[in-house]
């Protein structure tokens, strides 16, 4: 492990006004996404899509790396070049999602661990050979009556901090994403609670297994209202929570924290990154690591019509620059107005 390069990698993946897109859907879960727009999930349209994405022009002014799935990091764009060069070239480093999926925790109903550990030491050398600098692995946390446990907390957060050394002793960057759900009824002030339990557990273990913190960087969800609960958190109460949460569990040492959007709408995920960084004087940088508040709107323009791709690449220029802006604290809903 070469900690240098690791923390390179690793602020070179905050860099001031950049974040990371997440292109690692599942099969499933892009055959969903493209069902919306009444398109066959081929792996030649999820290829086509994928490059239609990390060809947009100007791109790399807002995005740094790309958090690629098996499928893609494997296929070549058009002209024969691989999707990681394709993205090197552009200045934009490539990454690769790892594990293989929450499953039910056997005793625990309602509640998930991540899979993945398995074999996982080989695979990360072979994706490092593939061209990925960096690696995700995400764990699911729901909130509900009686969860999460204890237990289940424990567990993710050691199935995080296992996958977190193997990725550093294989010289990658391991994003560390434990997501506390949005799904149900619960207030701020519950999520508030689960996610600094959840966060302490991860930083915690972390710290036993030997990770190197200065190489690492953490995905965490913010801190948000249940979707169901009847008084909705304002933009302000989020970002005020979010940044209190994280002051008191996540070490200076961290070079970056790059946001889930979870289930928001892509106006809001970047107005609530936005309205965190202008508050200022944080220890680490506050980014993003969004997938759906990047893409959906650019699925909805490009209908998978190649005649439609320089508008569906104009409107992921357009969602990037926002969050761009929101690195600063300075995005405004007027710059939704500009939109293509």
């Amino acid at each position: 492990m070469d900690l240098k390069e690791l923390e390179s990698v690793a602020r070179s993946l905050v860099a001031q006004g950049k974040g990371i897109l997440a292109a690692d859907e599942s099969s499933p879960t892009i055959e969903k996404r493209f069902r919306g727009i009444d398109l066959p999930s081929t792996e030649e349209n999820r290829r086509a899509y994928r490059e239609l994405l990390f060809t947009t022009p100007g791109i790399s002014e807002f995005i740094s790396g790309v958090i690629l799935f098996d499928e893609t990091i494997r296929q070549k764009a058009r002209d024969g070049t691989p999707l990681p060069a394709l993205l090197s070239r552009a200045g934009i480093i490539p990454g690769i999602k790892v594990d293989t999926g929450a499953k039910p925790l056997a005793g625990f109903p309602g509640e998930k661990i991540t899979e993945g550990l398995s074999g996982l030491r080989e695979r990360l050398s072979g994706y490092r050979e593939l061209g990925a600098r960096f690696a995700k692995w995400r764990a699911v946390i729901a909130i509900g009556d009686g969860i999460p446990t204890p237990f289940c907390l424990k567990a993710n957060a050691h199935a995080l901090a296992r996958y977190a050394a193997l990725c550093q002793e294989a010289g990658l960057v391991p994003i560390v994403e434990p997501e506390v759900l949005m799904d149900g009824p619960h207030t701020v002030e519950r999520c508030e609670e689960v996610t600094t339990a959840a966060l302490s557990l991860v930083f915690s273990g972390l710290l036993e297994h030997r990770v190197a913190l200065e190489g690492t960087l953490l995905k965490p969800n913010m801190v948000l209202s249940g979707k169901e609960c009847p008084v909705q958190a304002g933009v302000g109460a989020v970002a005020e929570a979010t940044v209190r949460t994280l002051r008191r569990v996540v070490p200076s040492a961290v070079p970056g924290i790059v946001f889930l959007s979870g289930g928001q709408t892509p106006e809001q995920a970047t107005g609530h990154l936005s309205a965190m960084n202008a508050l200022g004087g944080h220890p680490w940088e506050l980014s993003f690591s969004y997938g759906r508040a990047l893409q959906d709107p650019v699925l909805k323009a490009w209908k998978g019509s190649p005649a439609n791709a320089a508008a569906a690449q104009r409107v992921f220029y357009h969602r990037s620059k926002c969050n761009g802006a929101a690195r600063f604290g300075r995005y405004t809903k007027e710059m939704e107005a500009t939109a293509a």
